[in-house]
Formats: C-alpha cells, sequence, structure tokens
C-alpha cells in the first residue's frame, strides 16, 4: 500500500509520516506548508505542495503515486480562531474534506483515517471517563466542524465501501525528537514555556473546579504514541463499510496544578502562577475512556507527563536559545 498523509509537515503529521515510513509502510505527504515545515520530513519521503481543496491535484497525487489509503490531518485547528473566523474553518475543513473524499471514491482508494478531535464533545457531563459514546455537542465552530467530518466521513464509508476510521485526539504534547517539536504557542505546555521565556509566570484559569485541587483536569498524550496511533489504525482489518471511532489518550487525568510543577521541575523555573477566574466553557475534567482503542486497535499510550514535558522542553530550547539559563 502507499499512504497519502495530508498535513504530514505538521507537528502531528511528521511524527505520523516517520512513524508510518519507519514501520515499513510507503508513505507521500500533501501539505501546504502554512504552517507545516518541510525539513521534519527525511529527505525519502516525497513532499506534494497543495491542498485538499484542490481536487485535481488530489486526483494526479494519487494516480503518480498508486496511493491506496489516506491519513487526513490537514486542517486549521484554533479554537479562538474557529469563533472570529466560522466560514474559513467550514470552507477548509469541511470543505477541503468533501474534496478529498471525492478524490477518493473517484480514484478506488479503499482506506481513510482521519483525525478527529475530543472538541467533539464540548464540555462533558461530569464523569470519571469520557467515552465514544458520550453525547457530542461542540462548543466552537473547530468542534463542529470535526464532527460534521466525522459523519462525512462515515457516510462516504457507507455509500462507497470504504474502511474508515475517526480518531479523537484528546490533549497532545511532547515531541519524538527536538527538531520535530511543535513551533505553535496554542497549546498549555508551549504557553507556559513562553511565559516563563519571557520572564513572565504562568497563568491559571480557575482554581475552584470540582476537581481534586480546584484546577482543571485533561487527558494528555504523547505525540510519538499518538503517531503510533495512527499507524495502527491503518493497520486494522479492511472491512468495506466500516466504520471505527476511538478515544485517543492515556485515560488518565492530569490537573493543571500538576502539570505546572512538572514543567517547573523540567525547566527549573519555580515562579508562582497567577491564579485567575475561570475561562467561560472550561469543563472541569476531561478524559479518555481508552478502552476501545486498547480492544479494537491494540494500542495503549506508553509515554507519560514528564517524558511529554521533557522533550517538549527539548524543542523549544532548540528554538528559543535565551530560554535556557545557567
Amino acid at each position: 500500500m502507499t499512504w497519502m498523509i495530508t498535513g504530514g509537515a505538521g507537528y502531528i503529521g511528521a511524527h505520523v509520516a516517520r512513524v508510518m515510513a519507519g514501520a515499513g509502510e510507503r508513505v507521500v505527504v500533501l501539505d501546504d506548508v502554512s504552517s507545516g515545515v518541510p525539513e521534519r520530513l527525511p529527505s525519502d519521503i516525497p513532499l506534494v505542495r497543495g491542498t485538499s481543496l484542490d481536487g485535481g491535484l488530489l486526483r494526479r497525487v494519487f494516480a503518480e503515486h498508486a496511493v491506496t489509503g489516506v491519513v487526513h490531518l490537514a486542517a486549521r485547528k484554533q479554537v479562538g480562531e474557529s469563533v472570529e473566523q466560522p466560514l474559513r474553518y467550514y470552507r477548509e475543513n469541511v470543505g477541503g474534506l468533501t474534496t478529498l473524499l471525492e478524490a477518493v471514491v473517484d480514484a478506488g482508494v479503499k482506506r481513510f483515517v482521519f483525525s478527529s478531535s475530543a472538541a467533539v464533545y464540548g464540555n462533558p457531563p461530569d464523569a470519571d471517563l469520557v467515552a465514544e459514546d458520550t453525547p457530542c455537542a461542540p462548543v466552537s465552530p473547530y468542534g463542529e466542524t470535526k464532527l460534521a467530518g466525522e459523519w462525512l466521513v462515515r457516510a462516504a464509508g457507507r455509500a462507497h465501501g470504504l474502511t474508515t476510521t475517526c480518531l479523537r485526539y484528546f490533549n497532545v504534547a511532547g515531541s519524538a525528537s527536538p527538531e520535530l517539536a511543535d513551533t505553535g504557542v496554542f497549546n498549555v505546555v508551549p504557553m507556559v514555556f513562553d511565559r516563563l521565556t519571557r520572564g513572565e509566570a504562568p497563568r491559571v484559569f480557575g482554581t475552584d473546579h470540582p476537581t481534586p485541587d480546584g484546577t482543571c483536569v485533561r487527558d494528555y498524550i504523547h505525540v510519538g504514541d499518538l503517531a503510533e496511533a495512527h499507524l495502527a489504525a491503518a493497520r486494522r482489518p479492511a472491512e468495506p463499510g466500516s466504520d471505527l471511532t476511538v478515544n485517543i489518550g492515556r485515560g488518565e487525568g492530569v490537573s493543571v496544578r500538576e502539570l505546572l510543577t512538572v514543567i517547573a521541575e523540567v525547566t527549573g523555573d519555580t515562579r508562582e502562577p497567577l491564579l485567575e477566574p475561570r475561562r467561560a466553557g472550561d469543563a472541569p475534567r476531561a478524559v479518555a475512556d481508552v478502552r476501545l482503542a486498547a480492544k479494537a486497535l491494540g494500542f495503549s499510550a506508553r509515554l507519560g507527563v514528564r517524558e511529554m514535558v521533557e522533550s517538549a522542553w527539548a524543542g523549544w530550547c532548540l528554538r528559543h536559545p535565551e530560554a535556557v539559563r545557567g
């Protein structure tokens, strides 16, 4: 088989491309490099510059590289930006997926793995774990586009005999190597690193949540483990028209205070955080039920929060040498 990975020069995508290629899968990457970094990819993985909105380009790539499966990661993914630019998010995330699936069907490609998100759940009900049958009620246009994408993938799979898998990521952190680290400052770990590098204390939004220490609890997964989950999804037995939708996390909750303690230990910066009021819409707890991933994919995360923070810090310091204090 040959797998096309859309968004494969991105933070998550490059990890997926490397893991799949390293496991012996043939891989070609499609990326418009608007946020992707071509240097993340080894020279033996072909990179085609373009978007999933370009149906003609997709058909040429499928033909030239004999593509038989797709891993679709390319998408806009910032919650706040999606609130400000909902039309752009629906056009690129849902419109791009529609164009891609049309090309998939035309080319006779029969396997499709979709990068979804725990954002489809919105603010999940008060429960220890969020299972795949938890009602979906996204609270942002970004989450809406991911849920609509799942619906579209499943419908196309049923209608055209595709084997489809939707992976609902929880909170992704870490890096397999410093040069592959996240270059954005949108997720909690790099946001804390950014403030520390600028000599500012990290911020904690809400200390009165109904959690053991009053701060929000989240499920964090190392990006290297997440890449392994994609490989497992790509290799699950083909079953025309079947769909599998699974949570990808560790199944363990980490509070904001606990995360900041690990960050302080790794960075050596122990300044006290600024305590601020809750943000509207923040769920007190969101931790994945990961039993289905283990059962259906044979996948379980291996790396813990310290490995995530240590590897993310190494990548941050590579790009921000001023962050390293003697």
